[in-house]
């Protein structure tokens, strides 16, 4: 019988095989109390689980070499964020004491501490980092695994009795199934859970397959070797299809795989509009590791580097300054002269580095101790991450991007770090180059007050994401209010409108960093807008540059002015 299950699409196109169920681990787990003599041996269950998952990873990572690096290093990355997870503090004293103290077995006491943990992880604001409890899931399920005396995962072959290609549906995959499984029969994935920015996302957008995530109990729903088809633009996975519907959709999957086509060739094309606007499309990245997928997308530079990644699993050792040094130059000179844009980090009360916390609650982290807010409290390392991104300017063009601005002491007192680092370069004798500085407009205090920004600041860059969000009010994290969280609401598009007329009249670079830079919905009115730097996740740029060059952005800009003028913009939007 066919049916429906509805997801968050992350990676575009259409995938449609036999499903391959991928069970939790975590769904049965005992739970008995031990006696005290075994206290021991529970606790050396778990470093052997432990220890075994490091081998299997660094195992794994030795033997894809180089290969691995150059065809998808965001599963490298990950993969190095697992192994800090399994060094974490937090969780092996954790569980450590669960056992000790509460006499648990040590399945139960590894689950105990992952709920802990992953209520940390919930509460947190930002979607990317909130999202990493995925990460620490699967370091778990990975360790019961092995306490079970269970295999490692493996992907199947392609034989003569397949009939056609193999979906994966899972209730979650770590960076290290999905390593096992690229060079697999797995045209698409489904996972129960995630959203948009989770690793399955992120991982399936850098290796263009289309996927579905947060499908809620698909992995249950699905049966063994049923015929699935995976729709990665409308979010939708379609059960035992009716032959009209398989047949539908093969045919929308195979002007899709044309429609690719036709895009790659769009690559070394410049963006330029028809009324002959060249337009800068820019690349969002995390690790170093993307520069390839962003110089393979024909990016023309990075507009947002987001460098919380590098501290994130770390307990309570954070990268020193030689560690980013070296991790921003890769970017630079890996860039091959294309210019850089280093976000500094943003975290803050709610997602507090490891060993870095502040004592007492948050009951609204949103609106606490963030970005900004966060370095300026932490003037020491602030100042490393400043001197380890002034010293990576040496080798190639570098913009420098702070976090959630608001008030003019916080701008006196970011510019005087800046310049205080520079002094402690000097006097070390360290060579830096020059930045480009930048702010980030994403609180609609800053959007409007932009002609002070605009008096220190060399560039703007929209962070749509959280400009929408604190101008409706709205936590986009909360399910209950997400509906009300809208792109097009004209508060919204005023802040933006307004941010990109005061920086053209200063001359002064503006872009959009956010998720509606890479959305091919919004490209014209953007344009109409007088936007002409989009930054965006790699595989999103061909699309919107095949939708520039259809735009006459001259035409646009009366469009657009009706559109902030509309009660009901979305209803113009198709005009």
């Amino acid at each position: 019988m066919t049916f429906v299950v509805h997801g968050l699409p992350v990676s575009r196109g259409i995938a449609i095989g036999r499903a391959v169920i991928v069970a939790s681990s975590r769904a049965n787990v005992a739970h008995y109390f031990i006696a005290p003599d075994q206290v021991r041996s529970e606790i050396d269950r778990l470093r052997l689980a432990r220890d075994g998952v490091v081998m299997e990873i660094e195992a794994l990572q030795q033997s894809l070499g180089d290969e691995a690096q150059d065809a998808h290093p965001e599963l490298s990355a990950l993969l190095d964020v697992h192994l800090m997870l399994l060094q974490d503090e937090q969780l092996s004293h954790g569980v450590r004491q669960w056992v000790v103290d509460r006499h648990y077995n040590a399945e139960w006491a590894l689950s105990a501490q992952y709920e802990v943990i992953a209520r940390q992880f919930d509460e947190m604001e930002d979607p990317y980092l909130r999202e990493r409890k995925a990460d620490l899931e699967q370091v778990v399920e990975r360790m019961l695994r092995i306490m079970r005396g269970q295999a490692t995962l493996a992907a199947p072959a392609q034989t003569p009795g397949n009939e056609g290609p193999l979906v994966l549906i899972a209730h979650d995959l770590s960076p290290a199934d999905m390593l096992q499984f690229k060079n697999s029969v797995f045209a698409g994935f489904v996972t129960d859970v995630g959203g948009k920015t989770s690793h399955t996302a992120i991982v399936a957008r850098s290796m263009d397959i289309p996927a579905v995530v947060g499908a809620r109990s698909a992995s249950h729903l699905v049966v063994q070797d049923d015929w699935v088809v995976i729709d990665g633009d409308a979010g939708v996975v379609i059960v035992d299809p009716s032959a009209s519907v398989l047949a539908e959709y093969s045919a929308k999957q195979k002007r899709g795989e044309v429609e690719r086509e036709r895009l790659l060739r769009l690559k070394s094309t410049p963006a330029v509009t028809l009324d002959g606007h060249r337009i800068e499309l820019l690349a969002n990245i995390e690790q170093p590791g993307d520069v390839q997928a962003a110089l393979r997308a024909g990016a023309v530079g990075v507009g947002l580097f987001r460098t919380e990644f590098l501290f994130m699993g770390r307990g309570a050792q954070m990268p020193d300054e030689e560690e980013q040094y070296h991790a921003y130059r890769e970017v630079v000179e890996g860039m091959q002269g294309l210019p850089v844009t280093i976000r500094t980090i943003d975290v803050g009360a709610d997602k507090p580095l490891d060993g870095h916390g502040r004592e007492g609650s948050h009951l609204n982290p949103a609106l606490g101790l963030r970005a900004i807010r966060w370095s300026l409290a932490e003037p020491a390392m602030f100042l490393l991450q400043l001197r380890a991104v002034l010293r990576a300017a040496a080798h190639g063009s570098v913009h420098l991007l702070i976090p959630m601005l608001a008030h003019a002491s916080e701008i006196r007192q970011t510019l005087a770090m800046v310049r205080r680092a520079r002094e402690q370069l000097d006097a070390q004798g360290k060579v830096h180059g020059p930045v480009k500085l930048g702010a980030m407009i994403e609180i609609p205090a800053a959007a409007l007050t932009v002609p002070l920004f605009l008096q220190h600041f060399d560039f703007l860059s929209i962070g749509t994401n959280d400009l929408i969000q604190y101008t409706l009010a709205i936590d986009r994290a909360d399910e209950t209010v997400a509906h009300l969280y809208d792109p097009l609401h004209p508060a919204v598009l005023q802040l933006v409108s307004q941010t990109i007329a005061q920086c053209q009249a200063q001359g002064k670079g503006v872009s959009v960093c956010g998720e509606m830079a890479g959305d091919v919905g919004m490209t014209r009115l953007l344009l109409g807008l007088g936007l002409r730097s989009f930054s965006m996740h790699p595989s999103q740029i061909l699309q919107v540059k095949q939708q520039i060059l259809r735009c006459d952005a001259g035409k646009l800009g009366a469009w657009a002015h009706s559109v902030l003028q509309a009660e009901d913009p979305a209803a113009l939007m198709a005009d």
